[in-house]
């Protein structure tokens, strides 16, 4: 089981849509491409669509068995960018990108188009101006470096959702401080310290990174088990935007007594 699969009560084993079922995918340009199955899953388990046609059986709603196809045709009924991509469409084309609101449209592959078109298509888009506030965790000279969360490379989708996942760009956890930084706190490259916020403290080797500034400093949120940066992070959030002040976190760094260091 994933680590997430472990605080659930009930586990319901599924397919590798990917390669174990028929559907659609969607790539980062908006592009809805066919899938199809290759393999069949493994012991029980059981496509997404069956198991929640199933879970709603035994709730009381009898929703068929319905095919990926059937799923989509109902999903483009209801979005109106999706409603010209039917599957027949789909292989034709070898994929469309959204918006595509009848089957005649060619799909669209600028997402805001009707903004360039002259005369204008529509209303124009609105713009508000917004008034600057500073992170509401503030840096003092108790917690006088700013850590930001960051994603590295080899811990996008799949690569950070299972513990079976290796990549050659993989590296351990740590803290990313600058160069000046070190020095100045009189850290050594490696070194093992103590990283504190206003919520929590962590340990985590220090490692410089020559491309950041003095006074900044990062580390990733997918090694919880090496350092739950999470324990760092502050949960207020931005009332416009409802985004969480994960990415501004004042800390402090400490070193370790030589007990610490030795583990």
């Amino acid at each position: 089981l994933t680590k997430t699969a472990e605080y659930a009560d009930v586990v319901l084993p599924a397919a590798a849509d990917w390669c174990e079922a028929d559907g659609t995918v969607t790539n980062s340009e908006r592009r809805v491409q066919r899938t199809r199955k290759a393999i069949d899953p493994p012991g029980q388990a059981w496509p997404d669509i069956k198991i929640i046609s199933e879970l709603a059986k035994r709730m009381g709603h009898d929703w068929g068995n319905p095919t990926a196809e059937q799923a989509w045709d109902e999903l483009r009924s209801l979005s109106a960018m999706h409603t010209g991509m039917s599957y027949q469409r789909l292989e034709e084309l070898g994929g469309i990108q959204w918006p595509c609101p009848d089957e005649n449209h060619p799909g669209s592959a600028l997402l805001h188009e009707r903004l360039w078109a002259d005369p204008l298509e529509g209303a124009p888009a609105p713009f508000h101006a917004c008034e600057w506030l500073p992170p509401i965790d503030t840096l003092t000279e108790q917690f006088p470096l700013r850590m930001t969360t960051v994603r590295r490379l080899d811990s996008y989708n799949t690569g950070v959702q299972t513990d079976g996942y290796t990549s050659p760009l993989w590296e351990a956890e740590s803290l990313r401080v600058s160069p000046e930084d070190a020095a100045q706190l009189g850290f050594e490259d490696g070194e093992r310290v103590l990283v504190s916020s206003r919520r929590g403290a962590i340990e985590a080797p220090i490692k410089c990174d020559p491309s950041l500034r003095p006074g900044l400093s990062w580390m990733t949120p997918h090694a919880s088990g090496e350092a739950d940066v999470n324990l760092l992070t502050n949960e207020s959030w931005d009332p416009k935007s409802g985004t969480s002040e994960f990415k501004a976190t004042a800390i402090r760094v400490d070193k370790l007594t030589p007990e610490k260091q030795r583990g």
